[in-house]
């Protein structure tokens, strides 16, 4: 089963339009607040700086950043233990959200990297048949085709990434990616020089 219930997305789309404040606005708190299914992060809790990302699983954009960019800010800034990236789900279309339904029920250590074949892979399952492609993707992290086709069908995991989304736009998110760094907004494509120069003052 490829599609999803319509009516969900509707739910999830009457959000994006919401009046959203400016940035000076946001609360820093309400922003790092995990969303009920958990926020899908790396790096330690205590860092002094914590980058948020707000993607979609179908966003070219979003994949090159993860394919040109995050590499180069994992290396310097996650895996040294500066900075905490959090991973927010912001599904655009159908495709988007299946893949992050099918995300959120693989075992929690394998979300990235599932998440990073959808990037690095975006061009060939989300092409045409996206179902089809997806479960091929999800194939190769076991899941079988009844498991597959159960979590296409689970409205109530639908609507907790659909929240997610809900959530982002509360704080301005309108596309993908757009990434918040201590609070303060940064949205389209976006360098690792614009990441370091924002990044190593707030580092001291």
């Amino acid at each position: 089963m490829n599609k999803l219930n319509r009516r969900d997305l509707i739910i999830g789309t009457a959000a994006l339009a919401s009046p959203a404040g400016p940035a000076w606005a946001i609360d820093l708190a309400e922003l790092n607040k995990a969303p009920e299914l958990g926020d899908m992060a790396m790096g330690p809790e205590d860092a002094k700086v914590t980058v948020i990302e707000y993607a979609s699983a179908t966003c070219p954009h979003c994949a090159k950043f993860h394919t040109e960019v995050f590499g180069k800010l994992k290396a310097e800034y996650i895996d040294t233990k500066k900075i905490r990236f959090v991973f927010r789900e912001f599904p655009l279309n159908d495709g988007a959200l299946a893949a992050f339904m099918i995300a959120r029920s693989a075992p929690k250590e394998s979300y990235f990297a599932l998440i990073d074949v959808y990037f690095s892979t975006l061009q060939t399952w989300a092409a045409g048949n996206w179902g089809e492609g997806l479960f091929n993707i999800a194939k190769q992290a076991g899941f079988t085709r009844e498991k597959f086709d159960a979590i296409l069908k689970d409205e109530a995991l639908a609507k907790k990434i659909l929240a997610i989304r809900e959530n982002g736009a509360k704080f301005g998110v309108k596309g993908t990616p757009s990434f918040f760094i201590n609070g303060e907004m940064l949205d389209g494509e976006t360098s690792i020089e614009i990441f370091r120069a924002k990044i190593d003052p707030l580092l001291g």
